[in-house]
């Protein structure tokens, strides 16, 4: 298998953990604080970190890596769940799909800014057309909610895509895992603290489905889906595997079905599809 080829394997992996983390913040900011959210998740995810890199014995980064590091930690250790756990305490995670359709836009242009990557001009043409039609498509089943919820979300896109483009332009060097979890212990001696001091008083009517949802965003969403996600950026190019997070809210869509009994009519197969030949034409000309 070629280098590409993997990368798109890694991605897509790594995008598929993603695609549950809005809603498992969703459930867990019902009883949790989504400041105290942010900064456990964090906190639990680095400590887990800390422990890999000891036990493969992984060489400390370069100093001139750590303003990399510091901006990917800033970008999607702190300032994208931060961002999207305020933002779901005003809109649906439904809603949120709206602004998701916008990150591989996001990411392709960082990916530009700081990956010095060029891809062809046909390539913009597919990646904002799989943004409209994720947009559209959100914003037609999600309608309402909060200008609030709205900014907030549109800066959570903001630095997450440039964390991504960070992460993944580093990982060439460092490697995927080892970014993210250089960044995480980065952020420790700022989230174990905060963690403890934001614990709730009691924890006695916090109930199973809040737990989990701190448990997946903690294990998944913030250490082991980037360990495909890093990867596959650095494998297959930023702008380019960035386009199959336009996949990933159709894949949040089809969990609820199947998991919940929602219904998936034929709009969301129909626009499914479409993004799809999106993806496909964007990989074509990324470089």
């Amino acid at each position: 298998m070629d280098k590409a080829s993997s990368g798109w394997i890694n991605g897509f992996i790594g995008m598929l953990i993603f695609s549950g983390s809005l809603p498992a913040t969703r459930v867990a900011v019902v009883e949790f604080d989504p400041v105290f959210l942010t900064v456990a998740r964090a906190a639990i995810a680095g400590i887990l970190a800390a422990a890999l890199l000891a036990a493969f014995r992984q060489k400390r980064p370069d100093r001139g890596d750590l303003a990399s590091l510091a901006v990917v930690a800033l970008g999607v250790v702190v300032g994208f769940p931060l961002l999207t756990a305020l933002a779901l305490e005003r809109i649906t995670s439904a809603q949120s799909i709206v602004f998701i359709g916008l990150l591989p836009l996001a990411t392709a242009t960082f990916g530009v800014l700081r990956g010095g990557e060029r891809p062809r001009p046909a390539f913009w043409v597919f990646s904002g057309l799989g943004s409209a039609l994720v947009a559209g498509y959100a914003l037609v089943q999600g309608r309402g909610g909060s200008v609030a919820g709205d900014m907030l979300m549109l800066a959570a896109i903001i630095v997450c895509g440039l964390g991504y483009a960070e992460g993944g332009r580093l990982s060439r060097k460092l490697g995927g895992w080892q970014v993210i979890s250089w960044a995480l212990v980065l952020s420790m001696p700022v989230m174990v603290p905060a963690s403890l001091y934001g614990m709730p008083s009691s924890w006695a009517g916090i109930g199973h489905a809040a737990w989990l949802g701190l448990a997946y965003v903690s294990l998944f969403s913030m250490l082991i889906g980037f360990v495909f996600w890093y990867r596959g950026l650095s494998q297959g190019g930023i702008a380019a595997v960035g386009q199959l997070q336009l996949l990933q809210p159709f894949f949040g869509l089809t969990l609820a079905a199947t998991l919940l009994g929602e219904a998936v009519g034929w709009p969301m197969v129909a626009v499914t599809v479409a993004v799809v030949l999106c993806v496909a034409g964007a990989k074509r000309f990324a470089s």
